[in-house]
Formats: structure tokens, C-alpha cells, sequence
């Protein structure tokens, strides 16, 4: 179904990000995986994507809050696959703490990462979408960003950011023929939420379970091919936040 398409795919080292790369992957798209640090992890996906589907895969190190750098990363993105289609804004940092003792150090860097990282690769994606006539953005959001935290007011202000920001571009962007839309997981089994585990609200999700970072891969194949889906925030969270 992605066959002749790239994707680029930020945070994709691990948990989320790694469950698209695969997923996108074994639907034929060339994958872009980019990565904050953990170049080994970066490497193993994109040699596992290479060697289990026959597609290309190539990793970038990148700081996805730095404008300049993100703009250098695309780049070097264009000039080794031509162009890309789809653009998976994944990449995401907690700093979690209550709102009257949060530093603002940990505020800031979680709305760059999380915010103004998603907005700069879509920046610098949309002129390759414009002379595509076509593009596909997917922001991975929170039910966080819908309903709000306590203890993470800098995280859950990221989220629903995410989601005007996937709101606008999608307005913006639609006589174009590019779409941007948002997932909302809930709870879902990674390094982040591994301290989770014994979290009471869990006893809150209807479906009674974490969710697996494949249920948020299938939600992002389905949104990469569902052309008439745009400006929608799609919720996978086994019912939490309904």
C-alpha cells in the first residue's frame, strides 16, 4: 500500500516510533529513521526493515527542537531518497513534576521536543509536499492533551499544542491535497511508561490493559492511506478517555 513512498519517522530508535518504522516498512515505504542518541537502536531498525521487507532505510541523528538542524536533516533526507510523502511526528521527552515546582528549564525543553520539534520538520517537509501535490502528516499526541494531568502540565500543554498545530495544518494544507492528522495513545507499553506498570488509572481503561505500540502502528497505516482523513485526532487508548 506505501510502495514508492518515503516516510521519515522521528523518535523511531524505540517503542512507538520503531512500531511504524516496521509497520510502514512491511507495507513497502523507504524509511527515514530519525534518532536523538541511541545510534545502535537507530541502526537496528532501519537494518531490520532493510533485511525483513527489502526497503530502504536510513538513519539521521538529529535534535528535532533545533530548527537549523532539523532544515540539514531533511536535506541530507532529500538528496538520499528524492523526496519523502509521509512524515511521522513521534519523537517526544517527559520532565514530569507539579505545576507550582516545575522548573522552567523542564517546561521548556518538553514543549520544544514535543511542540515546536513537530513543527519544524513540518516546515521543512511542506515544500517537498507542495511540488508532490500530495503529503501526509501524522503527529503522535496523548489523551493527556484532550484531558488534561495532574503533574504534567508541561506534557499534556505539549499534546494539545500538537493537536491545534494538527488542526491548522490540516486547514491550511488541504487544497494542496496534504493531510495531517493526530493519534492519541493512552497508555502504551514502552521505556516511558514502563514505570506505569502499577499506575491505579490503568484500572480506569475500559478494554482493562496497557495497549502495545503496534495497536498505535495500525492506527498510523490506517491514517498514511485513509485519503479523505484529514484534521482528525484519532484516540487509541482502550476507552480511558472516552
Amino acid at each position: 500500500m506505501l510502495k514508492g513512498k518515503t516516510a521519515v519517522i522521528t523518535g523511531a530508535s524505540r517503542g512507538i516510533g520503531e512500531a511504524i518504522a516496521d509497520k510502514f516498512a512491511s507495507l513497502g515505504a523507504d524509511i527515514a529513521v530519525i534518532y536523538a542518541g541511541n545510534h545502535d537502536a537507530a541502526n537496528n531498525v532501519c537494518g531490520n526493515c532493510r533485511e525483513k521487507y527489502g526497503v530502504k532505510a536510513i538513519a539521521y541523528v538529529c535534535d528535532v527542537s533545533d530548527f537549523d538542524a532539523v532544515k540539514q536533516t531533511i536535506a541530507a533526507i532529500k538528496s538520499d531518497f528524492g523526496t519523502v510523502h509521509i512524515l511521522v511526528n513521534n519523537a517526544g521527552i517527559t520532565r514530569d513534576g507539579l505545576c507550582a515546582m516545575m522548573k522552567e528549564d523542564d517546561f521548556a525543553k518538553v514543549i520544544d521536543t514535543n511542540l515546536k520539534g513537530a513543527f519544524n520538520f513540518i516546515r521543512h517537509c511542506v515544500g517537498m509536499f507542495v511540488r508532490n501535490r500530495e503529503g501526509c502528516v501524522i503527529n503522535i499526541a496523548s489523551v493527556v492533551g484532550l484531558t488534561g494531568n495532574a503533574g504534567q502540565c508541561n506534557y499534556a500543554a505539549s499534546k494539545a499544542g500538537l493537536i491545534g498545530l494538527t488542526k491548522s495544518v490540516a486547514k491550511e494544507l488541504a487544497s494542496r491535497g496534504i493531510r495531517c492528522n493526530a493519534i492519541a495513545p493512552g497508555f502504551i507499553k514502552t521505556d516511558m511508561t514502563k514505570e506505569q506498570e502499577d499506575n491505579p488509572l490503568l484500572a480506569a481503561v475500559p478494554l482493562g490493559r496497557m495497549g502495545e505500540p503496534s495497536d498505535i502502528a495500525e492506527a498510523a497505516a490506517y491514517l498514511a492511506t485513509a485519503n479523505y482523513v484529514t484534521g482528525e485526532v484519532l484516540r487509541v487508548d482502550g476507552g480511558i478517555a472516552m
